[in-house]
């Protein structure tokens, strides 16, 4: 197999060798992790790829984020973009189901499922989520309660340590999205079908192009939010109805960790079989060059002050206008 140099910075603490495209590189190439690395995996937490230069940097991110191709010369993200060959579209749910995709696919229930509990709700993000969330939650609790499992809004006494041996005890899950955003999927929607615990779903819009969304309670569906409760009181009081909607296969198309296998095999082996030369995609003449060299003397400066000394932009501008540092 051919011999790929590679590395990773700017992502949360993680370990590597789990990540699911790591391991499935590993299947077609000998990958070294190396200090001087051709290639270069980034994310969005951190701004320490300013720091290598001669290398190929792919971006990724499961984040709500538009990737800057001024600065990496290739994206995989969420989103539906062409741009050439620069761009995978490889959402988050894909990377948190990658091994059990083909159980999810081919789910086996039973009728014992409708009588577990009625809904739960497992959030920690309360200041950066759609407010559709807390309210979709306060307004489902009037019929029954509905038992939060997270830091948000939590009604049970502690925080779960275990998602999926909570969630599974449970009917229904809500998976509200932090954002609505096209092509924005995420685990919120797969941890519960993982667990046949029925989402409760408000998020992408395209979301049918790859769920099928009459498996699942999709806000969309509905006019308002009351005839979505009434739905799933509806669902909750008889259980031939329930167990009939919950049979219903969860994807809207088929074999889709094989397509999914396609098609960023062919991303990948566009950028690793050819010369590391013909695969550079960003220019370093005209304007763009200007832009990432302003980009990196101002943001590993702000990387260093907001994350290390844990000030955010309020405060600095405090500190900037007063002389003293910021509570």
């Amino acid at each position: 197999m051919k011999k790929i140099k590679i590395n990773f910075v700017d992502f949360p603490v993680f370990n590597y060798k789990e990540w699911f495209l790591y391991r499935f590189l590993t299947q077609y190439y000998e990958l070294e992790i190396s200090d001087q690395p051709d290639y270069l995996f980034c994310s969005c937490f951190g701004y320490n790829h300013w720091k290598y230069q001669d290398c190929i940097k792919i971006f990724y991110t499961g984040e709500n984020l538009t990737p800057d191709f001024n600065i990496y010369d290739y994206a995989i993200d969420f989103h539906y973009l062409t741009l050439n060959d620069r761009h995978l579209r490889l959402p988050l749910w894909i990377s948190r189901s990658w091994d059990c995709l083909e159980k999810l696919e081919h789910k086996q229930i039973d009728a014992s499922l409708s009588q577990r509990k009625f809904c739960n709700f497992v959030f920690s993000n309360a200041g950066w989520a759609d407010p559709i969330r807390e309210t979709f939650f306060k307004e489902l609790s009037k019929y029954k309660k509905v038992d939060s499992g997270g830091g948000f809004l939590n009604n049970i006494g502690y925080r779960v340590p275990d998602k999926f041996k909570f969630v599974k005890d449970y009917k229904f899950t809500i998976a509200i999205e932090n954002s609505a955003v096209s092509g924005y999927t995420t685990e919120k929607l797969t941890d519960p079908m993982r667990v046949n615990s029925m989402p409760i779903y408000y998020g992408n819009p395209l979301v049918q192009q790859e769920f099928n969304t009459r498996s699942f309670v999709h806000l969309r569906d509905f006019e308002t939010m009351q005839e979505c409760i009434d739905h799933i009181i509806a669902l909750d009081k008889d259980d031939s109805l329930y167990l009939e909607k919950l049979n219903l296969e969860w994807f809207a198309i088929r074999e889709i960790k094989a397509q999914y296998s396609d098609v960023i095999l062919q991303f990948f082996r566009n950028i690793f079989e050819q010369d590391k030369a013909d695969a550079v995609r960003i220019t370093n003449y005209g304007f763009s060059k200007r832009y990432r060299k302003e980009m990196s003397r101002t943001t590993p400066w702000a990387n260093t002050f907001i994350v290390e000394k844990g000030y955010g932009l309020i405060d600095r501008i405090k500190q900037l206008k007063t002389g003293k540092k910021g509570d």
